[in-house]
């Protein structure tokens, strides 16, 4: 196949193992993001998905909200999914506009809906429409480089067939989450697959990227080491925890007080970027995980789980701290 060849952009300028931060639906938010961006930046930042087919229809202007970011954030990726290669072109072409330093393709949502649609990981079934939308997403692009994040086979492990597919388009990077969209979050991730990707890669320049299961910095770092991996790419573990990819302090070492804080910090300014835009009820999945490994977690959880607005938060930590001196 004759491809175009994305350009490196900011990826050739970043030290390996590179360490990123996953787009995850209702969780990485504009919000999450600047928060994480201030407590432990990670090298680089995706934005949540955001359907090429909304962003190309009367309804754009209520998907931008997805696509805000903060100038700490950089560099900064927008992730686009769905199947019409001219809707990425223009998609892309957006990205440009909005400042954004990179554009990732989703080849690897497993939920039903997103399949059904044939976009997410349903791509990995379509070898020629997916070399299609990786080139009109590069040549919408420009400068910027383009990624695409997908899995290693659909119902069975596929890794080096469809990672060849891939590498013959030319993405700047390849983010493989390192399971199956059958398996979706279960069992564990397929680590021991990703060295044979790095090789089939060798030579390419096209970064390979692994994601799944590491829940933490240093676990990052030591599967990085061990399969040659260019980088590694963390979601899950972040929620909860924006002091994830801080390499000057281990996550123990974050006091109840500077955990409440962050939790106060968080809906303050999900309330303030937000307003009425999004509904505050999508909050109480970080709420619930702030409020988790210490002694009366249960209790405040309990305290945060109808929570409404940003007055409810401080209401129900200010009786917690009450109760629990700290």
């Amino acid at each position: 196949m004759s491809s175009i060849i994305s350009k490196k952009g900011f990826w050739a300028q970043l030290e390996r193992p590179i360490m990123a931060l996953a787009p995850v639906a209702d969780i990485t938010d504009a919000v999450y993001r600047r928060l994480v961006a201030r407590c432990g930046k990670p090298d680089v930042i995706f934005t949540e998905f955001v359907s090429v087919d909304g962003l190309c229809s009367p309804g754009r202007k209520n998907l931008l909200q997805h696509l805000r970011f903060d100038e700490s954030e950089h560099p900064i990726v927008a992730q686009f999914f769905g199947t019409d290669p001219e809707k990425f072109r223009e998609c892309a072409r957006l990205a440009v506009e909005l400042g954004f330093d990179g554009v990732d393709i989703n080849m690897g949502c497993p939920v039903k809906v997103i399949c059904k649609q044939g976009a997410g990981a349903a791509l990995i079934n379509e070898p020629e429409l997916t070399q299609e939308i990786v080139q009109a997403t590069i040549e919408g692009a420009g400068d910027l480089p383009v990624s695409v994040k997908t899995r290693i086979g659909f119902s069975t492990i596929d890794a080096e067939q469809w990672a060849s597919t891939l590498l013959e388009a030319n993405p700047a990077a390849i983010i493989f989450h390192l399971r199956t969209r059958k398996q979706m979050y279960r069992p564990s991730a397929h680590w021991e697959v990703m060295p044979g990707l790095v090789e089939l890669a060798r030579g390419t320049g096209v970064l390979i990227i692994g994601n799944g299961d590491i829940q933490t910095l240093q676990q990052a770092e030591k599967v990085a080491a061990e399969t040659g991996v260019d980088g590694v790419m963390m979601g899950r573990a972040a929620l909860g925890n924006p002091w994830l990819f801080r390499r000057t302090r281990q996550p123990e070492t974050i006091t109840l007080t500077e955990r409440l804080d962050t939790l106060l910090e968080h809906a303050a300014l999900f309330e303030a970027v937000f307003g009425f835009e999004r509904s505050f009820v999508v909050m109480r999945k970080h709420l619930m995980a702030y409020a988790s490994g210490f002694s009366g977690a249960k209790e405040l959880r309990v305290m945060l789980q109808d929570v409404r607005c940003r007055r409810d938060v401080e209401l129900a930590v200010a009786a917690f701290r009450s109760e629990k001196p700290q």
